[in-house]
């Protein structure tokens, strides 16, 4: 990365783009690059550091990001009026760099003081959890859930809370096939997560999504910890609520029967979600959640990458590390079915980035994308997941889901995160119950803006006060210590519970 006193930064030699580094004037000398701006460049935008060809590819990280439309003069504003997406052939090269992974020995293998559940499963927190199968039973989940807020949860230290999680789904849909499928995966990687010590779940009784056929699916046996019922049989809202209020109860003193102690990072699995991102989340926050991503891969723990839309273009980068040519055929064989599936719903692939996305400078689907797959580092892909499978292998994993943060992130918890680590150079505001969510700021003046929000600033990597690999280092530590018990700024803001949001898949009828 170019030094700290530039304005601007280059990623590769080979690029005929660079990304300014605060707003430049027109008409300024760009010191190492032999170009005067044309016009004003917008903090985090792109210039071209010589002229480039209408028609002629645009790189930024030694990649393609677009074609220009028009010749753009050197020193000229790189944006959406000048450069879109076409296609290309990528050489995916199955394998062809995945090298073997340098784990830490046991005497090196970094620890965190985490909740062993009888079966020997590891949780980040201790949460007792209220799902439902359909829309129609979420007010009783919730009022369930209410009672135990403010100071009725006293007498149990050790419980961090009652989740009601609801959704918009669950009826008018197929009975069978790939939508409910994916709803009970959903709602049953929830009822098994290690962050649940309990689980009641509620629904009304005459749903497509019925109680039973998630039982059945998910291989669910009621116990003293995971109860179900239905508002239907039970008798109508208020004796279902008084029902409910009085399972959780008498699952309360067990719930509360745990306490920490020390285990490997090896049972931390970290989901790894952007959102709100900019012209340097490729270059700040992410490549530094990708260097802790790597650094928990080595201590035997897991990363799941997501957002299949927002690795289009850029899957080539994650074939080649695949440790196998089936994995990374796994990876293609999920982009085609997106193409397929935006097609059929008169999409496109870049209908992505958002209008956020381009107001923080980044132009294509592929400029966002290669700044994407950052946060999945540099470790072998050891295998790939369908939305909400359980992730069962250690290492760099994907799963395919929809680019919407929150869709996404509940296919990972669903798979089994208990952390989530979630970039943004715009600003979002997340979180994930029963998983804590922590944010990182791609820039410094979105951390300062939003210090309640933001639990890290990757923007001194652009000022030289960090390298990516000290950063990287800094948010695993941090990993550590959430997964400990401490508490992320989206937990100390109550986000978590309505972020729960199943992928639907197919009609609403």
């Amino acid at each position: 990365m170019a030094a700290s006193t530039s304005l601007t930064i280059r990623l590769n030699a080979s690029d005929n783009a660079v990304v300014a580094r605060a707003d430049i004037l027109p008409n300024t000398e760009i010191p190492g690059e032999g170009v005067r701006t044309a016009g004003h460049i917008p903090a985090g935008h792109k210039l071209a550091t010589r002229p480039i060809a209408k028609d002629e590819p645009i790189r930024k990280y030694n990649q393609i990001i677009g074609f220009a439309t028009a010749a753009i003069p050197p020193g000229g504003h790189i944006h959406t009026h000048n450069c879109e997406v076409r296609s290309f052939a990528r050489d995916y090269a199955f394998g062809q760099e995945a090298r073997p992974t340098a784990f830490f020995n046991d005497a090196e293998r970094a620890t965190f003081e985490g909740i062993v559940r009888p079966d020997g499963r590891v949780a980040t927190r201790n949460y007792i959890g209220v799902l439902t199968s359909v829309n129609c039973s979420a007010t009783v989940a919730r009022h369930i859930a209410d009672h135990f807020r403010g100071g009725a949860l006293a007498e149990f230290p050790n419980v961090d809370g009652v989740v009601a999680l609801t959704h918009t789904t669950g009826c008018g849909m197929a009975s069978t096939g790939e939508g409910i499928d994916i709803l009970r995966r959903t709602i049953t990687g929830y009822a098994r997560h290690p962050n649940f010590a309990a689980v009641l779940l509620v629904g009304l009784g005459c749903e497509s999504n019925q109680v039973g056929g998630i039982l059945k699916d998910g291989d669910l046996a009621p116990g003293p910890n995971f109860h179900a019922m239905t508002i239907q049989d039970t008798g109508g809202t208020t004796k279902t609520v008084r029902e409910g209020i009085r399972v959780i109860k008498e699952m309360l003193p067990e719930a509360n029967k745990v306490s920490r102690r020390r285990v490997h990072a090896s049972h931390i699995t970290v989901g790894l979600q952007c959102g709100g991102s900019d012209g340097y989340s490729g270059i700040t926050a992410n490549p530094a959640l990708g260097a802790a991503a790597d650094l928990l891969a080595r201590h035997g723990g897991t990363a799941i990458l997501s957002e299949t839309p927002e690795i289009y273009g850029a899957e080539h980068l994650l074939t080649r590390r695949a440790a196998s040519r089936a994995i990374g055929e796994k990876i293609v064989s999920r982009i085609k079915w997106w193409e397929e599936y935006t097609a059929a719903n008169k999409g496109e692939m870049n209908n992505n980035p958002s209008p956020g996305n381009k107001a923080g400078g980044l132009t294509t689907i592929l400029e966002k994308s290669l700044g994407a797959v950052a946060k999945g580092g540099t470790s072998n892909l050891v295998d790939v997941y369908e939305y909400a499978e359980p992730v069962t292998a250690r290492g760099f994993v994907f799963m395919d889901t929809p680019g919407y943060d929150p869709v996404s992130a509940t296919g990972q918890v669903a798979g089994g995160a208990n952390m989530i680590c979630f970039t943004t150079g715009r600003g979002s505001v997340f979180g994930c119950k029963p998983a804590p969510s922590l944010k990182l700021a791609t820039n410094t003046p979105l951390y300062r803006k939003m210090t309640d929000d933001m639990d890290i600033n990757c923007g001194d990597i652009i000022e030289g006060a960090a390298t990516i690999q000290s950063k990287g280092e800094e948010i695993f530590k941090l990993i550590l210590d959430t997964a400990s018990g401490k508490q992320s700024k989206s937990e100390e803001l109550g986000f978590g519970e309505d972020e729960f949001t199943p992928w639907v898949v197919g009609a609403t009828m």
